[in-house]
């Protein structure tokens, strides 16, 4: 693949999967009935969410600032644990695996976010 290709699908893949983040943060913030739900069925106290909230709304900007690599580095590591600790609490909810498994899909968005940022970086170098 070309470097400016690389570097455009980066960029499509990180907006999309921040602004993803930024409104499901952004809703969990404001505690909407649905987010009440969903805390209340996990079994969460309803504060949990607004912790969730702003943890979202920050690493989504982190993922999109291009200056401080490693607050990156910790926003992907944060929204990893996001997903496997949201599957991991639908399936002991007993939601089922198939809805254990959905944040995955997330994940693997995030990790090509992740893979394609560092291959930017690489590029970057050894231009």
């Amino acid at each position: 693949m070309k470097p400016k290709t690389i570097k455009i699908l980066y960029w499509i893949v990180t907006i999309l999967f921040s602004l993803f983040m930024l409104f499901s943060g952004v809703s969990e913030v404001m505690q909407t009935e649905q987010g009440k739900e969903i805390m209340k069925h996990l079994g969460y106290p309803m504060y949990v969410n607004t912790i969730i909230g702003v943890a979202k709304i920050l690493g989504a900007i982190a993922i999109l600032q291009t200056k401080f690599r490693t607050i990156k580095e910790w926003a992907y590591a944060g929204f990893t644990i996001d997903f496997v600790g949201a599957g991991a609490s639908m399936y002991f909810a007993g939601d089922g695996i198939l809805m254990a498994l959905s944040p995955l899909i997330f994940l693997a968005v995030m990790f090509a976010s992740y893979f394609l940022w560092k291959k930017v970086e690489k590029l970057q170098k050894t231009s």
